[in-house]
């Protein structure tokens, strides 16, 4: 696995802000004073896209707005109180609603910085499905752009595997066989594929 690393960007200047690599730096910072869980997460999320994007060949560019993107990728859970992230997965019907605006909304809040256009859709569609029944837009297949794909497997297992709730929590072996399963419906099969094979 690739270890991500960044940075650090206390007290950047004005002209930085216009770096990806500031901008990620100083989101993760309040992430990491939201939550610690979901700090870890997003890091981890990051290593196993990172691997993945590599496992399929990707070009050097669009591994590095994987791993961007999968640091991010739920930025905009900022807006969402820990006492709901606390009770995952287990939300009625309205948290449910507030908890899946958190896609949409972490695009919205990146889309007019210049250095962030090209993750801004592999965050807002990380919750996409394979088969079109995933949110915010029902995108289908192919058409989920390939690193929202690559984030959605490797997001989904790193909530089973270090879930919220310690008695919900899967073994590897668990956890990958949920993957093979959802393979071809929630995920693209060829992600699913590279993922397990990078875990070894």
């Amino acid at each position: 696995m690739y270890m991500v690393s960044l940075k650090q960007a206390a007290g950047i200047a004005r002209e930085e802000m216009t770096s990806l690599d500031a901008i990620t730096a100083e989101l993760l910072n309040f992430i990491q004073l939201k939550s610690q869980r979901l700090y870890m997460h997003s890091l981890q999320v990051a290593n196993y896209s990172v691997s993945v994007a590599a496992k399929l060949t990707l070009p050097k560019s669009e591994i590095e707005q994987v791993k961007y993107a999968a640091l991010l990728h739920d930025v905009g859970l900022l807006f969402v109180s820990n006492t709901l992230l606390a009770k995952m997965p287990y939300l009625n019907r309205s948290e449910k609603a507030q908890y899946k605006r958190h896609a949409a909304g972490g695009g919205n809040m990146l889309e007019n910085i210049p250095c962030c256009q090209d993750i801004v859709p592999y965050i807002r569609y990380h919750h996409e499905h394979w088969d079109g029944s995933g949110f915010p837009k029902h995108l289908r297949g192919a058409n989920i752009p390939l690193g929202a794909r690559i984030i959605a497997v490797a997001d989904y297992y790193d909530m089973i595997i270090n879930p919220s709730a310690e008695f919900w929590a899967k073994t590897k072996k668990q956890a990958v066989r949920e993957l093979f399963s959802a393979s071809g419906l929630l995920f693209d099969p060829e992600v699913v594929k590279a993922f397990i094979e990078t875990l070894g």
